[in-house]
This record gives structure tokens, C-alpha cells and sequence, in this order.
């Protein structure tokens, strides 16, 4: 496998960025037609990780509202006008092409917040990845009433994090 890049996600990778999240996340599924809208409406913030002709990994962000986190597997219909952090609603790599990948993916999101004018990213971390995130910057949150509601969809230890962008 040669070494993986991240590249814009195309429409034509829709089947595999599906067939990597029903292998990672198997128990947080997510239909391929809610994951296409989140590529229409913010194309600029999905990725896809190529190594070769294969993809291995993927990561899809949109602007957002902090502290209010979709609900799996919904359709958003429009981004919020006033958008106050770019959320990274899934990112998503096979084994076999970890080693500091997810660093990228989040330096290119963090550049593409900060041309938007966007000083914070948010995102919530599952299945035990809240140090990972760490590392790389982000820190949790103690959510109010309203946001462990919808944390508990996302399972028992999701965590909801912020990095904020140094100016």
C-alpha cells in the first residue's frame, strides 16, 4: 500500500467511505444518503484517505453550532448561518493505515476553520478515542442537560471536545 494522502471525497467514494464506517463504528450506523448530504452541503470539509486505488479512511466536517451536536443518522437540510465552530462529525481509519493520519486530517479542518473565519472545532469522541483527541488538541466539555441527551446516542463513554484555534 503506498502512503495514504487525504483528498477531497467525491460522490464515487460514497460506497467505500460507507463500508468503513459499518466496519469501524458497526454499533453507530449512519445511512450512505446522510452521509452524502454531509458531502454536498460542506464538500470542502470531507476527506477521504487514499492509499493507491483504495481508500482507508475518511473524515467528514461542516460548519456548526458548539454545544449542539446532530443526532446520528439524520439529515441536517442546511448549514447553520451562524455557524461558530466546524464540527468533525466523523473521522474514520482502517487499522492497517493508522499512524498519524488523523493529525492531518484535523491540520487541513483547522485550516480550512480559519480561512471561514471559525475559531473552534468541535467533535465527539467515541469508542474510547478521547486521548487520541487529546493529543491532538482537544478538550472535553461537562455537557449541560440538553447535550448528554444527545451524547447517550453516540454510546456510553462519548465524549463531547473542543480545540480552540489560537489566533
Amino acid at each position: 500500500m503506498s502512503k495514504p494522502r487525504w483528498r477531497r471525497a467525491h460522490a464515487s467514494d460514497l460506497e467505500a467511505i460507507s463500508a468503513i464506517a459499518a466496519r469501524i463504528h458497526p454499533d453507530l450506523p449512519e445511512s450512505p444518503s446522510v452521509l452524502a448530504e454531509k458531502m454536498r452541503l460542506y464538500p470542502d470539509g470531507c476527506r477521504v484517505l487514499a492509499a493507491g486505488n483504495a481508500i482507508a479512511g475518511y473524515g467528514l466536517a461542516h460548519p456548526w453550532m458548539q454545544q449542539r451536536i446532530p443526532p446520528l443518522d439524520h439529515f441536517l437540510d442546511r448549514l447553520p448561518d451562524a455557524a461558530d465552530c466546524i464540527y468533525l462529525h466523523d473521522v474514520a481509519v482502517l487499522p492497517e493505515a493508522r499512524g498519524g493520519v488523523a493529525r492531518s486530517y484535523v491540520a487541513e479542518i483547522e485550516r480550512l476553520a480559519r480561512s471561514s473565519s471559525l475559531a473552534t472545532l468541535a467533535l465527539v469522541s467515541v469508542h474510547g478515542t478521547r486521548v487520541l483527541w487529546e493529543r491532538l488538541g482537544f478538550q472535553p466539555v461537562t455537557p449541560d442537560a440538553a447535550l448528554s441527551a444527545k451524547l447517550a446516542s453516540y454510546g456510553a463513554n462519548a465524549t463531547y471536545m473542543l480545540r480552540r484555534l489560537a489566533p
